[in-house]
């Protein structure tokens, strides 16, 4: 079976036509219009080399906001107040703390100059942020994503210190949860998000809440 290739049209195939690893269509830009387009419709991308591979995993991985776990050594971490939270403090130098750090079993990030540009002009949009975890005035930890109505597609995270990424992620949850999010999109399954209570559910079910969900409103500037 032939992959779709993109052009300037925005355009994506239905996520039914999804290869069995998720793999749905190659190429197109990553224009913040397009990221948009590809998020509202249960798409995401992720890719090493040049050109974007555009993905729609059945099943996802996902957390509802209300499956959070907090383990007894995290609350233990927020007790002590060891770290310090905020959202959009710092968006650029979080993506590219998460576009330079190194990762065990991946031999070069997805996270390209053109990367970083579409998600900065999302962020300057209003549908992109980053929520940060600081530790004596440093960023240790943090991550970012996309908010679209109420569901928040998380896309990658980082740390530098121990716990500071779940520390950043739990506080977020948290915050997300105020403003009525009802999803939190994890793409694909780690068991570091696993821990926290994410787990597969059928793409179909996903695409559902989606189509519910993205359609309401969210107001950022309460989160910060």
């Amino acid at each position: 079976m032939s992959l779709p290739i993109l052009t300037d049209r925005l355009w994506f195939p239905p996520v039914s036509a999804a290869l069995s690893d998720g793999l749905l269509a190659l190429g197109g830009d990553l224009s913040a219009q397009r990221l948009l387009l590809a998020y509202q419709n249960g798409i995401f991308p992720w890719f090493e080399g040049e050109m974007p591979m555009w993905w729609a995993p059945n099943p996802r991985f996902v957390l509802f906001p209300e499956d959070l776990r907090v383990s007894k050594s995290m609350k233990a971490v927020f007790r002590k107040n060891t770290f310090q939270f905020s959202i959009n403090r710092a968006f650029d130098s979080v993506i590219r703390c998460c576009q330079q750090i190194e990762r065990p079993d991946q031999d070069s990030t997805w996270i390209t100059d053109k990367v970083l540009r579409g998600y900065t002009d999302l962020h300057r949009g209003g549908y992109a942020l980053s929520a940060e975890a600081w530790h004596e005035n440093q960023l240790v930890g943090g991550l970012y994503g996309v908010w679209i109505g109420h569901v928040f597609f998380g896309e990658s995270m980082f740390a530098r210190q121990s716990n500071a990424s779940k520390f950043a992620f739990i506080s977020l949850v948290e915050k997300l949860k105020t403003q009525g999010v009802k999803i939190i999109d994890c793409q694909a399954h780690t068991n570091h998000l696993e821990s926290l209570g994410a787990k597969m559910i059928p793409r179909f079910e996903f695409m559902e809440i989606l189509r519910k969900e993205t359609t309401k409103t969210g107001n950022l500037t309460d989160m910060e």
